[in-house]
């Protein structure tokens, strides 16, 4: 069993930024790949950002390469995604999730785990 928690979640203007953070806690939590998805309302939950369990590759969907940048520090069972350049758009609540593998885990059925997500909201 592994548990997420997610912080780091706030108000900001459009073009600041944040950071948010994934604690994880189980025996096995560092072996997860680990991603991050988000669910503005009425809309359907999409995969942001995914990283390796050793951090070594990482994936990004396109609408926000270039802009939010995913980390892991095994030794703290965290993982971080630092957002820059924020736009209203990016307006939802982001959930930690841990899988198998970055590839399956750009799917919101491959997570095996979920935490309870954290709400970012962009002012224009």
């Amino acid at each position: 069993q592994v548990r997420l928690v997610e912080s780091g979640g706030g108000l900001v203007q459009a073009g600041g930024s944040l950071r948010l953070s994934c604690a994880a806690s189980g025996r096995t939590a560092s072996s997860y790949a680990m991603g991050w998805f988000r669910q503005a309302p009425g809309k359907e939950r999409e995969f942001v950002a995914a990283i390796t369990w050793s951090g070594s590759s990482t994936s990004y969907a396109d609408s926000v390469k270039g802009r939010f940048t995913i980390s892991r520090d095994n030794a703290k069972n965290t993982v971080y995604l630092q957002m820059n350049s924020l736009r209203p758009e990016d307006t939802a609540v982001y959930y930690c999730a841990a899988g198998l593998s970055v590839r399956t885990l750009t799917s919101v059925e491959n997570a095996a785990y979920w935490g309870k997500g954290t709400l970012v909201t962009v002012s224009s």
